[in-house]
């Protein structure tokens, strides 16, 4: 619990981020109560509230520190108020958790932080239950974070500790930990949940063809990327940088980007092959095969089952309209006997899945994706993997290339998929060595273990945990 706003920030002066703190609860219960997404929902909220950009900073901390550390200021709450959160009714609550965000996990003065929490909760017609607020966030105010980090964790040992310590549902834990464990780095699981806990910077793609990166931000100073397409080094709106304005860049994570060359690079691009993106919503790999596919000379198609996810595709691939075929349905119509036209089977020369999954990788970006899924999500999703692989395998042609992809490193959505996959068509399947081919493409090393299929993390090299694997139709 670590403080992210720097001493003297000025948010002790009096009805200073009023406009921002409201902002952030009204994200906040919309995460909690509909299932609002707070990277899309925030802002829009920004906006109509005509934020200065030090207040949006401020809301932007606010919302995702809260959201993020939720499971942590819950046990605090409990334990400062006496009561379970779950008799505490829900607006107040997420007052309460902003509140202890701000005392906790960031260097707002107390007086700040206690008044204009209480003020807020006058605001939203909650007066009665200002008294209360005013009293728990007082008894908050008195430790530091080292403080109630002693108290919320005091007889707790192993995964309990680290999902109160760290905000990470238990089940959460245990499978970072088995899936460290897979690459013998167990003792890496701490600096993976700390890093977890870290917002992610904002790193750019430079699309092949159309800019190459150092072109992009000239004169930034940044970490070397890791992709070889990668640009560090934003600051402010990435909108307003001209590349990403016109086009030519995007924002993209660099561990996306280096999933997509892994099937693009691993081996020489004849002229004319036929790709396929089997998933391609919202269209961020996408843009960077179609890129790559122009510049050699292939073709490709990108499939979406959500019409509304369909429509961002062809956003992000509105340069490449000479180059790509954007279709909606079904993934898993793919390579079915029978079809003919972009579904037949065998039509595709590198096929990319990647895959819907539960996104455990990703927890820097997307903060309430933690508390939204449970152990019966991964195997339900493991089902709808497998079939979309098993299209995916139909789908290639003879030494066609697939690129298995997931933004989770639990290993039922991983190498447990890949196991399976061989068990089905080992008759027809080859395993790449996936480690080499990204070692050979990334920038710098990525700090992945030797073996057939890769798996990045945050804490190695500031990059979504995502995994590659690498197959060949024999």
């Amino acid at each position: 619990m670590t403080p992210t706003t720097p001493e003297g920030s000025g948010w002790g002066n009096r009805g200073a981020g009023t406009s921002a703190r409201r902002v952030a609860l009204d994200v906040l219960r919309a995460v909690q109560a509909d299932d609002a997404y707070a990277n899309l929902l925030l802002p829009v909220r920004i906006r109509r509230a005509g934020l200065s950009a030090r207040d949006a900073g401020f809301a932007t901390e606010l919302t995702y520190g809260t959201i993020r550390m939720i499971g942590t200021y819950d046990a605090i709450i409990e334990a400062a108020s006496g009561r379970q959160v779950a008799n505490i009714e829900a607006d107040v609550l997420d007052v309460l958790r902003l509140g202890v965000h701000q005392l906790v996990g960031m260097r707002v003065p107390s007086h700040a932080a206690v008044s204009q929490t209480v003020d807020l909760t006058r605001a939203i017609g909650a007066r009665r239950a200002s008294g209360f607020v005013n009293a728990v966030l007082r008894k908050v105010g008195g430790r530091d974070a080292d403080g109630w980090d002693a108290e919320i964790t005091r007889g707790l040992t192993g995964d309990d500790l680290l999902a109160r310590r760290w905000s990470h549902p238990r089940w959460v834990v245990g499978a970072l930990r088995d899936a460290l464990a897979a690459e013998r780095a167990r003792d890496e699981l701490v600096a993976l949940l700390a890093a977890d806990n870290v917002p992610a910077g904002v790193t750019l793609a430079a699309l092949p063809g159309l800019v190459v990166p150092g072109d992009v931000l000239p004169d930034a100073e940044a970490e070397p990327p890791v992709s070889p397409v990668g640009v560090r080094g934003v600051a402010g709106d990435p909108s307003r940088v001209p590349a990403v304005a016109d086009g030519r860049a995007r924002v993209q994570d660099e561990g996306s980007q280096l999933a997509a060359l892994a099937l693009t690079r691993s081996s020489a691009i004849a002229p004319g092959e036929r790709w396929l993106d089997l998933c391609a919503g919202p269209g961020g790999k996408a843009a960077l095969l179609a890129a790559e596919a122009r510049v050699a000379g292939a073709t490709l198609v990108a499939n979406e089952l959500v019409p509304a996810r369909a429509g961002l595709v062809r956003s992000a691939l509105e340069r490449f309209t000479d180059t790509v075929t954007v279709t909606e349905g079904d993934g898993r119509r793919f390579g079915r006997p029978g079809e003919a036209g972009p579904t037949a089977p065998g039509g595709y020369d590198r096929v990319l899945l990647d895959a819907p999954c539960t996104g455990l990788g990703a927890l820097r970006r997307r903060p309430e994706a933690r508390w939204r899924k449970d152990p019966e999500d991964v195997s339900e999703l493991a089902v709808v993997q497998a079939e979309l692989l098993d299209a995916a395998v139909a789908s290639l042609a003879p030494g066609g290339t697939l690129a298995y992809v997931t933004c989770s490193p639990h290993l039922a959505e991983t190498r447990g998929q890949v196991d399976a996959l061989l068990a089905r068509h080992g008759d027809v399947l080859e395993q790449l060595d996936t480690a080499s081919v990204v070692r050979s493409i990334a920038a710098r090393d990525p700090q992945v273990a030797d073996g057939a299929t890769v798996q990045l993390w945050p804490h190695r090299i500031g990059t979504d945990a995502m995994f590659i694997a690498l197959l060949r139709r024999r």
